[in-house]
């Protein structure tokens, strides 16, 4: 070890991961408890009071689980973060932090489907409005930020298509708003692109995906850039009004450059539950530990596929931006120069029916609806995912009758192309 910050792949084995001090284990253990012995009655107070950290009860802390948030705080470059049960439950729990009923929130055009639904449906429920931008048209994004707007929510990668967003480009209009910028870093993982570094406030992940990687574990993290000044900001007043929930503390005042990833923790988490199992907590600091390995691999295998794709007669057409000429090629090369991920679609001729075959046909590719597996895998989302839209619905969400998704995996390349081939054939 040098003096120096640590590599990336150093980071993902020993950042958040001691021996245990009882037994000398090295691995991180399971806590798999509910509850943790007070030291006395004084001890007790000062964790319920925020004066002191610690562990209550694992729907608010755990050991097994603070490592997890250790490291992946440690890969974003980041002063904190924290676990929930699901990448669902991260945006959630952040927005909790940070909006009152009736105030907006501006939201990328380009995102994973069920976060489509939830912002357009579940956050109604707390009074939360959504407003939808296309991060291209950065002036459409700037002309959607209002007086009630909150924060701005967009994907460093976006799902399904891989479109890389000009993060910087999004940023300076966050900034000039004074709002927080959230990006949902789950297909880039910090690996292939850290947002932190190019003006993002905080970012979300599903653990489930590639920071797990061998879809065994539900999982999502929030992690606090501690870049943005909370305090004395009325418009946020988790964060710059005292709490009466803790004597009148001020989370800003407090815990300055981490209060974020505290209010999520004690204002979101401790009353709205989602915790994740520190069974499934070990599993994704497990996961971490080969992220650098297999994030290359992933990127190297879909390049290779990718391009296969881009030259078969019974192709149409290909988004990855890893191809030159792709329209966000430049954009990649920009923000996540060690490769474009590992998922992308493409649209096979024929449409709707020539969908549903292929998925048919695949053998070595998995049919399911998940991404960032060790194994590869397919949808057809106009006969799964999005197959209650109308079609023109499913043309505005990126899944015409022609899209398949792809997520590239780690088996040797050859392999696939030859699975392709024959259902394609």
């Amino acid at each position: 070890m040098t003096n120096d910050e640590p590599g990336f792949s150093t980071l993902s084995i020993h950042a958040g991961a001691r021996p245990d001090p009882t037994t000398g284990a090295r691995i991180t253990p399971i806590y798999q408890t509910t509850a943790f012995v007070f030291e006395d009655v004084d001890h007790a107070a000062s964790l319920f009071g925020l004066q002191a950290f610690g562990n209550i009860y694992t729907r608010i802390t755990n050991p097994t689980t603070a490592a997890l948030e250790e490291r992946v705080a440690a890969l974003e470059g980041a002063p904190a973060a924290l676990a929930v049960a699901s990448g669902h439950a991260a945006p959630a729990i952040a927005f909790h932090s940070l909006m009152q009923p009736g105030e907006e929130f501006v939201a990328s055009t380009r995102l994973y489907g069920g976060s489509i639904n939830q912002f357009n449906h579940a956050f109604k429920n707390f009074g939360w409005v959504v407003k939808w931008a296309d991060p291209d048209d950065l002036d459409a994004v700037k002309a959607a930020v209002n007086e009630k707007t909150k924060a701005i929510f967009i994907e460093s990668i976006a799902n399904p298509g891989g479109v890389v967003t000009d993060i910087e480009g999004v940023a300076a209009i966050a900034k000039a708003a004074r709002i927080p910028l959230i990006v949902d870093n789950t297909l880039a993982t910090p690996y292939l692109i850290r947002p932190l570094d190019h003006g993002a406030d905080i970012v979300v992940h599903s653990a489930t995906k590639y920071l797990c990687g061998h879809g065994n574990s539900m999982g999502g993290v929030i992690v606090d850039g501690g870049s943005f000044e909370w305090m004395g900001d009325a418009r946020y007043p988790m964060l710059s009004a005292p709490r009466p929930e803790y004597n009148g503390i001020t989370l800003a005042e407090t815990f300055g450059n981490f209060a974020f990833a505290i209010a999520c923790r004690v204002l979101g988490l401790r009353d709205l539950g989602p915790a994740i199992s520190p069974f499934n907590s070990f599993l994704i600091l497990t996961g971490i530990e080969t992220l650098s390995l297999r994030m290359q691999r992933h990127c190297d295998n879909a390049l290779v596929v990718a391009r296969h794709l881009a030259g078969h007669d019974k192709v149409g057409w290909v988004s990855y931006a890893g191809l030159p000429g792709n329209r966000y090629h430049e954009l990649a090369r920009r923000y996540c120069p060690k490769g474009a991920g590992g998922v992308f679609t493409f649209g096979v001729k024929g449409g709707y029916e020539a969908g549903v075959a292929l998925v048919r046909k695949l053998q070595l590719f998995s049919h399911v609806a998940n991404i960032g597996d060790t194994r590869s895998l397919v949808i057809h989302p106009a006969s799964t995912t999005h197959r209650q839209l109308a079609d023109a619905q499913r043309i505005a969400a990126g899944a015409g009758p022609d899209v398949v998704r792809l997520s590239i995996g780690l088996e040797d390349v050859a392999d696939l192309i030859a699975d392709l081939d024959q259902a394609l054939a």
